[in-house]
């Protein structure tokens, strides 16, 4: 992976930064400790991905992971699925979260309207610890399930971690989730407590969810408590309890320790194609996989100062929390990135003078799209790595970023809910390449061809051909694991296919082009959507963008492009023929679509994930419900409009 500087290239780490980093540290450590001594990242990533026993114990002692039990068996099993790590061990994530002692904020949550408010790492600790005493006089206990309905905020937090220092298993969603939305989720756990708040903030508005908690109740028939969270100011229902009133006394926390593979938390899929999936994750394989993700790659440390924008849905919530592992500030937000302009989120970091922060891509590229100032991030001169992860980040996108803040190393991410981690990212010793991530340390990356060839340089399937910690424990409710093998297993039997189309590049680098299944295969020539997506989306007309390749019976191939046009653009036949002349100029003429085509409105995913398969099957005349479950969608009138479209214009030969 060589370190020279090309036209790709948009950051080239300090010299301070190469000798003083946690990456830098930990290749020290493993010099005087283990006699392990890579000459550079090349060399550590190998060795990482290959001898997994030595590596994920370096991680374990580096990081001081407390681990009990431990009979000194890394790994005793490889295959996968199955892969049995640290058996007989014991562990709790609490108890590496709240041992910090440090006279910096444990957690600091803001809203969109100004409020600002502060945990010490004394009251996280006494919150957490009279809500865990609350929930085991209230009879829960080890592998009960608690949910969340809460946006982000410091109750959140103290709901999670009180549920997981007793051994009781959390999940959680936004309360922008209708209640069936929500039930979809949660009712399959069957949980005995549900922690929901009044309501929350989002574009200058309180958005009262009384009545669709209440619903919401009456969807989870085993909840025998209800702990109301006061977020904006609402009267308390009759028949619940007060979350103020529970953690005002301070308690003391007392960690159970639980199996290495014990449920931690329960993430879900999508669920666009049916109920939404429950993603089981152990305590283990989360404590060493979020260390590894966040101190070696993202350099946290103790007293870093951490805000990654999400909901409680997003698994990008659960690794901001995961700041607390290593000691930093982690900081929450209730709102709107973009209210009361687009630069709002830009003036929290630069106020809260944060040194790391992640969003979305697409946040990013609608920043870029407006021309968003960022003076103020750069006056301020604390901020030190910038997040990406949801999509693809468009390399202009990425090249924008570092003209706009030089000096900040841009850390773009691409993993999954899956394992609640990356496989590829930031490395802080190797220069930022616009278009490439690099493999992330311990993650076998590889792309195949359908032969299950390794392939350089040339589109393939993302796979991983080694086991991670964090891979799922399984899917709830999937008791003979068939649905967990069918999911990431089928196609290459012992090797995890994502579903991401990938290239490993000569670099070493790997770009990611999109979802594998709704990739464009036109005239033989594979493409991700993603590179499309960029090219159209560029042009200050089009406010976004769902390109769809369909095949077709006869043989043929019909690719429309869908977009809808920013505020005040008219379509026109000029428009269309911009849009096209722009996709076979910077993309291919291959892909220029069939079709553009006008839309009010695109329909996305609760956590905004453009909707490119679903869409597909409707448009081949799959029935709505067996394409896609509504209640995952967060514009159904926008699907409804596909739905007639599909019938009135879907090619005739099919």
């Amino acid at each position: 992976m060589p370190g020279q500087a090309d036209d790709d290239v948009i950051f080239t780490p300090s010299p301070e930064a190469l000798s003083e980093g946690v990456l830098a540290c930990f290749g020290s450590w493993l010099a005087d400790r283990r006699g392990t001594k890579p000459v550079d990242y090349e060399q550590l990533w190998s060795w990482s991905s290959t001898d997994l026993e030595e590596f994920w114990d370096s991680v374990r002692a580096f990081f001081d992971l407390r681990v009990e039990q431990d009979s000194g068996v890394v790994l005793a099993e490889r295959s996968m699925p199955g892969a049995s790590w640290f058996p007989g061990a014991r562990v709790n994530y609490v108890r590496q979260a709240l041992r910090h002692r440090l006279d910096t904020p444990a957690v600091v949550a803001l809203t969109e309207d100004g409020r600002r408010s502060e945990l010490t790492w004394d009251e996280l600790r006494g919150q957490v610890g009279a809500l865990a005493q609350w929930l085991r006089a209230h009879g829960v206990g080890r592998g009960d399930r608690v949910v969340g309905y809460l946006p982000s905020v410091a109750a959140s937090v103290v709901g999670f971690l009180a549920t997981a220092s007793i051994g009781a298993v959390w999940s959680a969603c936004s309360p922008e989730y209708t209640a069936h939305g929500a039930a979809d989720r949660f009712d399959q756990l069957e949980p005995v407590v549900l922690i929901a708040a009044d309501g929350y903030r989002y574009g200058g508005r309180v958005h009262d969810r009384t009545s669709t908690v209440a619903e919401l109740r009456g969807l989870l028939p085993g909840v025998r408590e209800v702990l109301w969270v006061d977020n904006v100011g609402l009267e308390r229902p009759s028949g619940t309890t007060s979350y103020d009133e529970v953690v005002a006394t301070p308690g003391e926390v007392d960690p159970v320790p639980v199996p290495f593979d014990h449920p931690l938390w329960v993430l879900y899929s999508s669920g666009t194609t049916g109920r939404p999936k429950g993603i089981v994750h152990g305590h283990g394989g989360i404590l060493l996989e979020q260390v590894k993700l966040l101190g070696l790659h993202h350099d946290l440390r103790p007293g870093s100062r951490f805000f990654w924008f999400t909901t409680t849905s997003w698994m990008m919530w659960n690794v901001q929390v995961s700041g607390l592992l290593l000691g930093a500030t982690i900081f929450l937000f209730d709102g709107s990135p973009t209210w009361p302009g687009p630069e709002a989120l830009w003036r929290l970091v630069a106020d809260q003078r944060l040194d790391c922060f992640g969003t979305s891509a697409a946040f990013l590229l609608a920043c870029q799209k407006r021309g968003v100032d960022l003076a103020g991030v750069r006056a301020a001169g604390t901020l030190k790595s910038l997040g990406s992860t949801g999509s693809p980040l468009p390399p202009s996108c990425a090249r924008w970023i570092a003209g706009e803040l030089p000096g900040v190393r841009l850390g773009a991410i691409s993993g999954g809910t899956d394992v609640c981690s990356a496989f590829v990212g930031p490395v802080p010793s190797l220069p930022v390449r616009a278009s490439e991530m690099w493999p992330m340390l311990g993650v076998a990356v590889e792309a195949w061809d359908a032969d299950g060839h390794p392939l350089v340089d040339e589109v393939g399937e993302l796979v991983i051909t080694q086991p991670m910690p964090s891979m799922p424990v399984g899917f709830w409710g999937d008791a003979d694991g068939q649905r967990y093998h069918d999911a990431y297993f089928a196609t290459f039997p012992g090797v995890w296919r994502h579903g991401d189309w990938a290239t490993v590049t000569r670099h070493g680098g790997v770009i990611i082009h999109g979802r594998s299944d709704a990739t464009m295969n036109r005239y033989g020539v594979r493409m991700g959507s993603a590179e499309i997506y960029e090219a159209v989306e560029r042009l200050y007309e089009v406010a976004e963008s769902l390109v769809i390749g369909i095949e077709r019976s006869d043989g043929g191939y019909w690719m429309p492009l869908f977009v809808r046009l920013a505020p005040g653009v008219e379509a026109s036949d000029s428009l269309v023929h911009k849009v096209k002349q722009t996709i076979r100029a910077e993309v291919s003429p291959r892909h220029v679509p069939d079709e553009v085509i006008v839309v009010d409105s695109l329909p996305h995913t609760l956590t905004g994930k453009r909707l490119e398969v679903p869409i597909k099957r409707i448009l081949q005349g799959t029935e709505i419900g067996q394409a896609v479950n509504p209640r995952s969608v967060d514009d159904p009138a926008a699907l409804d409009w596909f739905v007639d479209f599909a019938r009135s214009r879907r090619p005739a030969s099919d």
